[in-house]
């Protein structure tokens, strides 16, 4: 079941995006000191007491300035309350009541949605209540002097929120696929997020940077549930100065290490670039499925040999990526979006499955008769003994050999096509673990220890 959602509304600069942090009990939402650093509505999971909900971050509400991206930034705000359960409206304490503020407070009047007021910087408690008291103007309710900071006070008011919440069952984590929409700015990942969900929810823009925050949002399909990460673009590390930019691509580093499948959006005209093959080494070191994701296709002219031209330039350079799913896809037509979903699908049951033993020393005895394990110079031929699968989100198999040093790459490589070949595991890394004849006894004596105790 759809968790309720808590849209979090106000000036820039009131402290909202440390609010969001406080009550999801995290630190994903960019807290700098800088207007506009929150553009897109970012989702966290949030709980009070029994109750489950979605408290979602919103960009800083100007309404008499319609210059940059102001403007999509009250459109993001405007949808977030159109989906939301109850609002909570977040002004400044220490500055006091502004001509601002009035705009805003004067359009959540007009709303249907039930809204508290939540009077932020209020770090004292004995002026809290006169910091507060000038809001009472506003015509919301009850002023609640809060701490974001410091979480002072942000009990009562999560008191009378859960009041204006509907029942709901909690979701399981577990059961979502998490989605990563990874690659360099401007190859139309918001658009992609957009396209996939069907609605805005994400800034779009030529403007490079846009997308500053890593972005949740949940989106079910039958009886499946995706939470979809769209990410900042990640550019050259020299060219990234130290602040928002700088956060928001760690934060895009986090999205790919806490997904189970990366889409890793590449535009189709400028081609694999080498920022993308970083980006393709980085999501393989952290071991996530991957579907690669080719936007732009309507932009490009096609006769019958195209797209076969395309995945061999695009294969010339990613060949280490060879196993991950390939889709060509147009974001602003929509063409082919639909099927993502189905490609995610498969890769993230590929990336969690298991093999048995007995499959897995099948593989091995037949690869070592067709080719048998390279000798040394000094004649000793390496040996493998048999394989397991130690591990799953990757799958990881451990080998264990005689000697894993008379196992040269080239070898290695056939072992892996061979599990490749005869597993499958499509659209997901595998990984191979050798372990020596030394380090087996060890394992074994550590295991024996173990028992005798």
């Amino acid at each position: 079941m759809k968790l309720p959602i808590v849209a979090v509304i106000g000036r820039p600069n009131v402290g909202k995006s440390t609010f969001v942090n406080r009550l999801a009990g995290d630190q994903q939402a960019i807290v700098h000191d800088e207007p506009g650093i929150t553009r897109d509505r970012t989702y966290r999971p949030a709980f009070w007491q029994d109750r489950d909900f979605q408290i979602v971050d919103t960009g800083g509400l100007v309404f008499d300035d319609d210059t940059e991206f102001l403007p999509m930034i009250r459109q993001q705000a405007m949808a977030a309350l159109v989906e939301a359960s109850a609002a909570i409206f977040v002004v400044d304490g220490q500055l006091g009541l502004t001509a601002g503020d009035r705009e805003i407070a004067e359009w959540l009047r007009r709303q249907s949605v039930p809204v508290l007021l939540a009077v932020n910087k209020c770090e004292s408690v004995e002026q809290g209540q006169t910091q507060a008291a000038e809001f009472w103007e506003l015509g919301l309710g009850e002023p609640y002097p809060i701490s974001a900071i410091h979480g002072s006070g942000t009990g009562e008011l999560l008191d009378e929120l859960i009041t204006h919440l509907p029942p709901v069952d909690q979701l399981l984590e577990n059961d979502e696929i998490k989605v990563a929409i990874i690659g360099r700015p401007n190859v139309g990942k918001s658009s992609l997020l957009n396209a996939i969900t069907g609605e805005e929810r994400s800034i779009v823009s030529p403007v490079s940077g846009t997308t500053r925050d890593a972005i949740d949002m949940i989106v079910t399909r039958g009886d499946k549930t995706y939470r979809l990460i769209d990410t900042a673009g990640i550019r050259r590390k020299k060219n990234v100065n130290y602040g928002a930019e700088f956060f928001s691509i760690n934060r895009a580093f986090k999205a790919i290490r806490r997904s189970d499948v990366v889409l890793f959006v590449i535009d189709v005209l400028d081609g694999v670039t080498e920022q993308d093959l970083k980006l393709a080494g980085r999501i393989i070191d952290e071991g996530r499925a991957t579907i690669l994701v080719l936007n732009k296709w309507d932009a490009v002219d096609k006769d019958s040999g195209t797209i076969y031209q395309y995945k061999k330039q695009i294969m010339d350079r990613l060949y280490f990526m060879d196993w991950a799913q390939m889709i060509f896809v147009s974001a602003i037509t929509g063409q082919r979006v639909p099927k993502i979903l189905d490609l995610v699908d498969s890769a993230a049951e590929e990336h969690r499955r298991r093999v048995s033993t007995s499959v897995i020393n099948e593989v091995l005895e037949e690869a070592v008769r067709w080719h048998s394990p390279p000798t040394t110079r000094q004649g000793k031929q390496g040996r493998i003994y048999y394989g397991t699968q130690v591990s799953s989100q990757p799958p990881t198999i451990a080998l264990f050999v005689n000697d894993p040093k008379r196992f040269n790459d080239n070898y290695r490589r056939y072992i892996d096509r061979q599990f490749r070949d005869q597993l499958g595991f499509t659209g997901t890394p595998v990984r191979l673990i050798w372990r020596g004849k030394k380090m087996r006894d060890l394992e074994r004596g550590a295991n024996k220890a173990t028992k005798v105790k």
